[in-house]
């Protein structure tokens, strides 16, 4: 875990903070966010259809379950302190290059793009996260994601 003080953050600009640990995506996790959103595509939910149909020949994660995990990643990688509260503040790019397979590892790279002093209480902060399969040339993932620290 890498702690870096609200203070010193600017100066990890342009630098890979490092990876996440490896999480590995179930069947059942796919299965529990597909019951939370109302999104039972079969490539996702169907096991048998999709290990017959599907391009992966196997169920993939939704993309936006992958998304999802960035914040619970990223946060098992780093944490910036001297702040009273850390905010989701959005994405400004999101893309997904390959599917994660039912099963798969994933793991988030992260670097540091951008640091804006918004006001005396607030920085905002932009980060590239890739999200990284194991075994797999292309990412799941790639976002600019958008984190407000308040202090």
């Amino acid at each position: 875990m890498v702690s870096i003080a609200l203070n010193d953050l600017d100066s990890y600009t342009g630098v890979v903070i490092g990876h996440s640990p490896w999480k590995t995506i179930s069947q059942d996790m796919i299965q529990a966010f597909a019951d939370a959103t109302g999104d039972h595509q079969w490539i996702h939910v169907d096991v048998e259809r999709a290990e017959r149909e599907a391009p992966w020949k196997s169920p993939v994660a939704h993309g936006f379950l992958t998304v999802s995990l960035i914040p619970q990643l990223n946060q098992q990688l780093m944490t910036v302190t001297g702040t009273s509260a850390s905010i989701n503040y959005g994405m400004n790019k999101l893309r997904f290059p390959a599917a994660v397979r039912s099963g798969s590892d994933i793991r988030t790279r992260v670097e540091l793009q951008s640091v804006t002093k918004v006001d005396d209480q607030r920085t905002l902060a932009a980060y590239k996260t890739t999200v990284e399969i194991r075994g797999e040339d292309k990412p799941a993932c790639v976002a600019e994601n958008l984190v407000m620290y308040v202090e």
